[in-house]
């Protein structure tokens, strides 16, 4: 069985989120960086959604992950890619689902390799239970729990489809 959820309103209601708590922040020149590979997809259509003018940056986080040693090292790494200084900006992280929070523990453990940002605010399309370490996110499209035999996975990036499938 396979459930597809609308990914379009998510990115609606998350592009009125995000644009609230950069204004009650008054955060008005964010760096957008999605983390690979689903998160970048939904990074780029964030920040065409918010008019930025700045281009977004990608990262890889593969080598800071700390399981790479045990599950291997994904064999389509890129080099990360951060077209703007880090020290002192204000970090919009995307990524596509969060659930243990360790995908993002990685993906600040290498921003602060770049430097030190004033602030991060995480944004993700879903958000599963799940949590190992205490990372939320701060704007979330959907909050989910998934049964043990199903999986989600964001399809793209041409037309971005979230499929919930079991396993």
């Amino acid at each position: 069985m396979t459930a597809l959820l609308d990914v379009e309103s998510l990115l609606v209601n998350i592009c009125a989120d995000l644009s609230e708590h950069l204004a009650l922040n008054h955060i008005d020149s964010p760096c957008v960086i999605g983390i690979r590979t689903g998160g970048v997809w939904l990074a780029d259509h964030i920040h065409k959604k918010l008019g930025l003018s700045e281009p977004f940056g990608e990262l890889d986080i593969s080598f800071y992950r700390d399981d790479f040693t045990r599950i291997g090292l994904n064999p389509t790494v890129k080099p990360s890619s951060l077209p703007f200084e880090t020290e002192g900006r204000d970090i919009v992280l995307i990524d596509d689902v969060v659930m243990s929070g360790r995908t993002i523990r990685a993906a600040m453990n290498e921003l602060f390799d770049y430097g030190r940002p004033a602030s991060i605010t995480l944004v993700s399309l879903i958000d599963l239970n799940g949590r190992e370490l205490p990372i939320q996110p701060d704007i979330v499209g959907q909050k989910m729990t998934l049964n043990d035999n199903q999986q989600i996975k964001l399809k793209g990036p041409e037309k971005l489809e979230l499929e919930v499938t079991e396993k």
